[in-house]
């Protein structure tokens, strides 16, 4: 009885022993999974609360290939404007009709639609018989004149001899003054028709007259055509001197007691609204133009003046107040999460563990694991220096900046940053929105 008792006593004290074994290897157990789960949401906590990089790299070649273009902030004037529309205008002291003096049938055309003309240049030459009749009286009214000549001065002999009468020595000096005056007359006309008089002769009369330019400037239409008939009233080309454009602006009368002498209008052609032009107000008119009820405002173009045609329609902003505004084309600025933002050329690199070149780990891969895997490569194996030359190409930086958006117009967009940026910085005006995607695409880890 007794060995039973200490057998049972024995088994007793196991059980027990054992049951607390077990008790204690399970909260280890349990103990080691909850460090393992701290630890991993710690480090999904860590990468969450990590700022996105707002810094992009890129090379040379992908800014070439995108397009992208660099610019500054200007300083504009959109906050206090009128707007309002008009036309080009060249006034009529700078457009002429070449026209001919005689009339003809046109031989020759040396000018096209578009052509640049200065003055005295050759537009048209042009022919007819009377040409040659003109010229023809012009060397025959010599020998009439010394013939009548002749006649005078023998009914002056006569006369003082008291041989002739005196009436026929009044009318040999009437028929002599008005040779004389017919003489100066075809001289003129032969000069107006472009022909020295002092070298008409028998040999060389001319059938064809030429038509000049009268002013310098562009054919802007031509009226003849070879084989039609030309005079004074009908003119073979029309000639615009565009050096003095004019802008008309029509303002409504609201608007007009903001309209002053000097001001500045800046304005863009309605078929190409990206390209902006200068003007300056010279006059204000007094009355209404037809049934508009507005007024014409003058201006004077002033700068460039590539691409302006006469007639041309166009937007004008005119300046009401001096009021300067730091503005950006339209195009620099890019959306994002219903914020705007520029991207300016900055010096700073990608912030620390963003950078290219850092190296990839698979999920639940430490980094050390990672390295250790990298750098351990077998004695012999040659060392991929390709990668290395990609990893140093120069590429060039840009930061990612907010801004508030202000008033738009004429392609530019006032901004007002959030956070300081330094004069002179360049800004991406063309391509931002590659740059956001190549940033957002990212998340901030260029690989």
């Amino acid at each position: 009885m007794k060995i039973i008792g200490k057998i049972l006593v024995s088994g007793v004290l196991v059980a027990f022993l054992y049951s607390c074994g077990g008790q204690a290897d399970k909260k280890e157990e349990s103990g080691a999974r909850k460090e393992t789960k701290k630890a991993e949401a710690s480090g999904e906590e860590g990468h969450a609360e990590e700022e996105s990089s707002t810094i992009a790299s890129l090379t040379q070649e992908q800014i070439k290939a995108v397009g992208i273009t660099l610019g500054d902030i200007e300083n504009k004037n959109l906050t206090a404007t009128v707007k309002a529309n008009g036309a080009l205008r060249v006034p009529n002291n700078k457009k002429a009709n070449a026209t001919s003096l005689y009339g003809g049938v046109v031989k020759s055309l040396k000018v096209q639609l578009g052509d640049y003309v200065q003055k005295g240049q050759v537009i048209a030459t042009i022919e007819n018989p009377q040409f040659i009749q003109l010229q023809e009286e012009y060397i025959t009214i010599d020998s009439r004149i010394t013939l009548a000549q002749q006649e005078q001065s023998r009914q002056q002999e006569l006369n003082e001899g008291s041989a002739g009468a005196l009436k026929n020595l009044q009318t040999a000096t009437a028929d002599l003054n008005a040779l004389m005056a017919r003489k100066a007359s075809l001289k003129k006309q032969i000069q107006l028709m472009g022909i020295n008089p002092s070298s008409i002769n028998r040999e060389n009369l001319r059938s064809a007259l030429v038509v000049t330019s009268p002013v310098s400037g562009t054919i802007s239409n031509e009226l003849a055509k070879i084989g039609s008939y030309v005079d004074v009233s009908s003119p073979v080309v029309e000639i615009v001197d565009n050096g003095l454009l004019h802008l008309d602006l029509q303002v409504f009368e609201r608007d007009l007691p903001y309209m002053k002498i000097g001001q500045v209008v800046n304005f863009t052609i309605t078929n190409n609204p990206k390209v902006t032009y200068t003007a300056k107000v010279f006059n204000i008119g007094s009355s209404f133009e037809n049934e508009s009820k507005t007024i014409a405002v003058h201006c004077t173009v002033v700068g460039n003046k590539t691409g302006l045609i006469d007639g041309m329609n166009i937007t004008g902003m005119v300046s009401v107040e001096d009021v300067m505004a730091s503005t950006v084309a339209n195009d620099a600025i890019v959306e994002a999460d219903g914020k705007f933002y520029i991207f300016v050329h900055t010096d700073k690199d990608p912030e620390a563990g963003h950078k290219e070149g850092g190296h990839e780990h698979k999920e639940g891969e430490s980094h050390d694991q990672k390295a250790e895997e990298d750098h351990d490569h077998k004695p012999g194996e040659k060392h991929d220096h390709v990668a290395d030359n990609k990893q140093t190409e120069k590429k060039i930086n840009f930061e990612k900046i907010e801004v508030v958006k202000g008033v738009s117009e004429l392609g530019y967009t006032v901004i007002t940053p959030v956070t300081e940026i330094p004069k002179g910085v360049k800004i991406v005006t063309k391509g931002a929105f590659f740059i956001n995607a190549k940033l957002s695409n990212t998340g901030g880890h260029e690989h």
